[in-house]
């Protein structure tokens, strides 16, 4: 009776310290993601963490790859990050991840850019500049797909993406695959001829938020709030009412451009502002179809770490099943919260 008891405390100890009343969530600036700035400015997410008890820090970081870095290690309970780049780090790392909002996809925010060339079959031979291993990288290989290429027809060049703007316009670079709002003001140039686009390949770099798995079941209040406060958002900022255009200028000037260029932005982003429609998405055949595809990418780039075997070394679930190893899943799309949302039950 003794060792049941001990046993109870232990447990009970053990749910102690995964419960938790404050978290924190980091992000980073790309058009999809500003609206978590503009509602922790607006006390959006203040308002949503009060009604569930709980208290919500929400925190930018310049730069992304970092910002995913800093929640694989365990600095934030929650983070902004793409399809690919939640399965190639967090999950590649063995951080058990759940997609707990599918935000939108790329609908032409990345695109791949030849000078003076006007057809992607041009490419061949060429010298591509781009972030290595990102989901440009993943994007000009499904480009060259569609005109019988692989990446040995081209050569990539590892550029950072601050740098791509500036090569473009010396003159020095001659193609170039990178995102928003990079590609505009590369493609604003006279010489510049957009080949091939995100929105040639639908639904296959998703912008999403990430929250460990542990941590949200442990802490279902956490993802009510995040959902509701999400959901808020997008109501206000889909608006052509004053408070719409408002909140759309202010995200315009925290990216570093205005409304014009931000909603530019938009115009080229399947923004989900209603749960329905990003609940559409998860809830496809199409979904698994789309991971499968990342998945073949990054184990081909070795991004699925030293010892995968195979591109499903990595289970990825979804309400439709498991894509991979479903005994070493680690990243999960998980419907419940936005459910809840459409059902309007937050």
């Amino acid at each position: 009776m003794k060792q049941l008891s001990i046993a109870a405390l232990a447990l009970l100890l053990s749910f102690q310290v995964q419960a938790a009343d404050s978290f924190k969530v980091c992000w980073s600036i790309y058009v999809g993601w500003m609206p978590w700035g503009y509602g922790a400015e607006q006390k959006i997410v203040d308002k949503w963490a009060d009604k569930y008890g709980i208290d919500i820090e929400v925190v930018q970081i310049n730069d992304y790859i970092e910002s995913i870095n800093q929640y694989t290690t365990g600095e934030f309970d929650a983070c902004t990050m793409t399809n690919m780049d939640a399965l190639t780090i967090p999950a590649a790392s063995g951080v058990d991840s759940t997609a707990l909002i599918v935000g939108d996809f790329s609908n032409g925010n990345d695109g791949v850019v030849l000078r003076d060339k006007d057809s992607l079959a041009d490419i061949k031979g060429q010298r591509i500049n781009l972030v290595e291993l990102s989901v440009s990288h993943y994007l000009l290989a499904r480009a060259l797909e569609t005109v019988d290429m692989t990446e040995a027809d081209v050569q990539v060049v590892n550029t950072a993406d601050a740098d791509l703007v500036a090569l473009y316009n010396s003159g020095s670079v001659s193609a170039v695959t990178t995102w928003n709002p990079l590609l505009n003001a590369i493609i604003a140039e006279d010489d510049a001829n957009l080949v091939f686009d995100s929105s040639q390949i639908p639904g296959e770099i998703m912008d999403l938020l990430v929250v460990k798995t542990d941590t949200l079941e442990a802490n279902p209040e956490l993802g009510k709030a995040l959902v509701g406060a999400w959901y808020e958002i997008m109501g206000l900022m889909s608006g052509d009412d004053e408070a719409g255009i408002a909140a759309r200028e202010a995200m315009g000037n925290a990216s570093g451009t205005d409304r014009a260029g931000y909603e530019a932005q938009l115009a080229k982003t399947r923004m989900f502002y209603q749960p329905a429609d990003a609940l559409a998405l998860v809830n496809s055949d199409e979904l698994l179809d789309t991971m499968q595809k990342v998945a073949e990418f990054s184990f081909d780039h070795g991004l699925l770490g030293e010892g995968a075997p195979d591109a499903g070394f990595i289970g990825v679930e979804g309400p439709q099943g498991t894509y991979g190893n479903s005994a070493n899943t680690q990243l999960r799309f998980d419907t419940t919260y936005m459910q809840m949302a459409a059902d309007g039950k937050l």
